[in-house]
């Protein structure tokens, strides 16, 4: 089903007045990638239609498709593609920079985080189709074996995680990029299966929904900033080369003042802020679809031309100026499980776990998943809602 709800220096990979032209490749492009992503979700959390949904995307597997267009793209209309990935670098440099960024990032079995990732091109046949990126063919005429086959491919390609990933095919024909993703974090050190529960996950002061809940107590990086009543918290994943990245209110409340708060300059500073400790970690199980259209905030964005069937240069694929973007879709399945590494149990002996901080996820938060390697951010969300089921208490 289609749900509208798919970081020191180090996190956003940024170092602090050092020249651009010092700069390596993957350090431009964690910062034109981390800008990217920050940009789209201010631009989806501030849509009326998503206020009230959950919201994720990945700025790297964004950046990948719009690298795909940027090869293809001519004259005025590749200019506002690279506007948006703005790296100062050239272009043939740019895409073997921005292929080995998107190669390193995923490889699972250097990071075991278990982060799937399979994009799609509905549209003409081209042979220089890069960044894992494969081609489908549809006809726009026959809508319901378009949208059928559609739906094969995400559902095959996640094993039934995306069983649907589009409702309507767009009203004009052309091209349709489709990102399709699968995540379930691999904790650096799992939460024991016995230490689940069943709570209660406040969606706003007046409403909360049963959701089970894991608990674990050990070292993690930590930060609480009482003058702007939030904590921000650092989960190692896989071999410790990801981390999961929780940005949440002291209590539950509307997450648009955080969301005003959400710029590189104020991650820099929380992340310069995060110190290992001790905290007592809860966390909902959560096991969601999320997916939006992109195309309208990346137009928002800048993308203008590339979606207007009148002014759209795509004739690097075609030959000829008669290709434009009609839509942008990108989903994830999200699995928050227990699941990870064996943890030390040698730790539970420590004093300091006595007087843990408390980091009790029982509220809508705002999360990152964050490449430490390279220093890209390859998720970006909020949570809202740990379930897309609409039962729920009246307090």
């Amino acid at each position: 089903m289609w749900f509208s709800v798919v970081v020191a220096a180090v996190l956003l990979g940024l170092v602090v007045g050092e020249p651009v032209a010092k700069q390596d490749p993957t350090s431009l492009l964690s910062d034109s990638t981390t800008s990217l992503g920050l940009s789209l979700y201010h631009s989806m959390v501030n849509d009326a239609s998503l206020k009230s949904e959950n919201v994720l995307l990945s700025p790297v597997v964004v950046a990948s498709s719009l690298g795909v267009m940027a090869l293809g793209a001519r004259q005025n209309t590749a200019s506002q593609v690279k506007s948006l990935l703005n790296v100062k670098m050239e272009e043939d440099k740019l895409h073997a920079s921005l292929s080995e960024l998107l190669r390193d990032v995923s490889d699972d079995e250097e990071r075991t985080i278990n982060w799937k990732i399979n994009s799609r091109l509905y549209g003409p046949s081209w042979s220089k189709l890069h960044y894992r990126h494969d081609h489908g063919k549809i006809n726009f005429r026959d809508k319901r074996n378009a949208l059928l086959e559609i739906n094969k491919w995400a559902e095959g390609s996640t094993k039934s995680k995306v069983p649907e990933v589009i409702k309507s095919l767009p009203g004009t024909e052309g091209a349709v990029f489709i990102n399709i993703m699968v995540f379930k974090p691999h904790w650096a050190e799992a939460f024991g299966h016995n230490m689940v529960d069943n709570r209660g996950f406040m969606i706003s002061r007046h409403r909360t929904a049963s959701v089970q809940m894991m608990h674990r107590t050990g070292f993690y990086r930590f930060f609480e900033d009482e003058a702007n009543q939030l904590q921000f918290l650092e989960i190692p994943l896989g071999q410790n080369q990801t981390s999961l990245m929780i940005l949440m209110p002291f209590h539950v409340e509307p997450l648009e003042r955080l969301e005003k708060m959400l710029t590189k300059e104020n991650l820099r500073k929380w992340s310069e802020q995060l110190r290992e400790q001790a905290v007592a970690v809860s966390l909902p199980i959560v096991d969601l679809n999320i997916g939006h259209e992109l195309q309208k905030h990346l137009e928002q964005l800048g993308l203008v031309e590339a979606v207007d069937k009148s002014k759209a240069d795509f004739s690097g694929i075609t030959g000829k100026k008669d290709l434009h973007l009609s839509s942008f879709l990108q989903a994830t399945a999200l699995e928050i499980t227990t699941g990870g590494n064996p943890f030390d149990e040698h730790v539970f002996g420590r004093k300091e776990l006595q007087s843990a901080k408390l980091s009790y996820a029982d509220h809508p938060f705002i999360f990152f998943v964050q490449d430490k390697k390279t220093g890209s951010v390859l998720l970006i969300g909020r949570l809202l809602k740990s379930s897309s089921e609409e039962n729920h208490d009246e307090l």
